[in-house]
């Protein structure tokens, strides 16, 4: 294996230079304060934790961890999401507070994929975790508070698409009972977004045509709150029945916070079937084909860390939203350069620092004999790096 150039780095890594963080950095603390505003509490996590606990409770599969071994020998991992460790939080130092908890988060992850062109190894999520609240007011509450961080974070233009795990479980255990394998490759089909083998499959079945059609008609259930009212035509199985009456109260409430606009029922919107219980969600900016958020219900979760209750959150994919935020750029800062001689330290930094405490003002300093040394001469008159400079001579 030859061994690397000084300036490469592994692949699924990236530097960001100072304009993007300036970016991503209003981005973070215009979404945090927005979460804030709605009551959630920021706290931070560890970028290693042990397999053993928060690695086996993820939503990342196994083989997406990046995997460590500490002195001991034991098995740790960086962390590829941040809702588990908030789990083992919740479940230890934070086990004496009483639910529900509103927690939010800005941190980056890791997950290992192969050969996965453009996908990031090392990327930033900000989000929430509604912990101790099983109803459809926090569902809605979750939702709303993504489409606010949306705003907040420059998206102008999006779609939430809100499904429900329950509903499929449902429909697919009336429809093809005691064929379980036949219903994983289904959703599966459904969760990578591959309708046309999803109706492949269903053609392989051999299946009675009308139960075919109906099995083929959920593609079509994407739209409003009359999504509602056609998916209970569709299964008398009462899981399906739950998971509908549940949206629709969901949808109810997003229509008291004024946000339904955004929002659009997805039936085949179904989230990972091993880690969701309920209602999961997607965000899509426009002309953008990645998912800029996603979250959902996760009531099994915190029974792992020996602290059960029902759990509702969603993450924002921060470094996504670099490539569509559009934000309002700020009052460009006055940049100052002062000067020195040697003679002249004490009397130079003194006003530097008074600068300093101006509101948008970024002073630099430099001995005159060093910028001489590397520019040949001191700069002058201000010239198109610095506002104004000053110099004690």
């Amino acid at each position: 294996m030859s061994k690397p150039k000084v300036f490469e780095k592994p692949p699924g890594v990236k530097d960001y230079l100072p304009e993007t963080v300036a970016k991503l950095r209003r981005i973070e603390t215009n979404v945090l304060e927005c979460m804030q505003k709605w009551g959630y509490r920021q706290i931070v996590t560890p970028t290693l934790e042990y397999y053993d606990t928060v690695g086996v409770a993820s939503s990342t599969s196994d083989r997406k961890l990046f995997k460590l071994l500490d002195k001991k020998g034991t098995t740790v991992v960086l962390r590829s999401e941040v809702t588990a460790p908030i789990a083992r939080v919740v479940a230890s130092l934070l086990k004496e507070r009483p639910f529900p908890l509103r927690l939010s988060y800005h941190s980056n992850v890791f997950r290992a994929f192969e050969d996965e062109a453009g996908r990031e190894a090392e990327f930033f999520q900000t989000g929430v975790e509604l912990v101790g609240d099983s109803s459809a007011d926090a569902d809605a509450e979750v939702v709303a508070l993504a489409i606010a961080s949306l705003k907040a974070a420059g998206i102008r233009e999006f779609k939430i698409a809100l499904g429900h795990v329950g509903f499929l479980n449902g429909l697919f255990r009336e429809s093809l009972p005691d064929r379980p394998d036949e219903q994983s490759a289904l959703k599966d089909r459904l969760l990578q977004r591959d309708h046309v083998g999803y109706r492949n499959r269903l053609r392989q079945l051999g299946l009675a045509e009308t139960v075919r059609e109906e099995l083929e008609g959920i593609l079509r259930l994407r739209g409003g709150q009359e999504i509602c009212e056609q998916a209970r035509s569709l299964s008398r199985d009462r899981t399906a029945q739950e998971a509908i009456r549940h949206l629709c109260e969901v949808w109810e409430v997003l229509q008291a916070y004024g946000v339904s606009e955004h929002v659009l029922i997805d039936l085949t919107m179904v989230g990972d079937f091993t880690y969701y219980t309920g209602m999961t969600f997607e965000g899509y900016a426009a002309d953008l084909g990645f998912p800029v958020c996603s979250g959902g219900r996760y009531d099994n979760l915190l029974g792992q860390f020996d602290r059960p209750a029902a759990a509702t959150g969603f993450a924002l994919k921060t470094n996504r939203i670099l490539e569509v935020a559009n934000m309002e750029e700020p009052e460009a800062p006055y940049r100052v350069l002062v000067l020195y001689a040697p003679g002249k330290v004490k009397e130079a930094l003194a006003h530097a620092g008074e600068l300093r405490r101006r509101a948008n003002v970024i002073v630099e300093t430099a001995r005159i004999d060093a910028v001489a040394s590397r520019n040949g001469a001191p700069p002058a008159g201000g010239g198109t790096e610095y506002d104004e400079v000053i110099e004690f001579a």
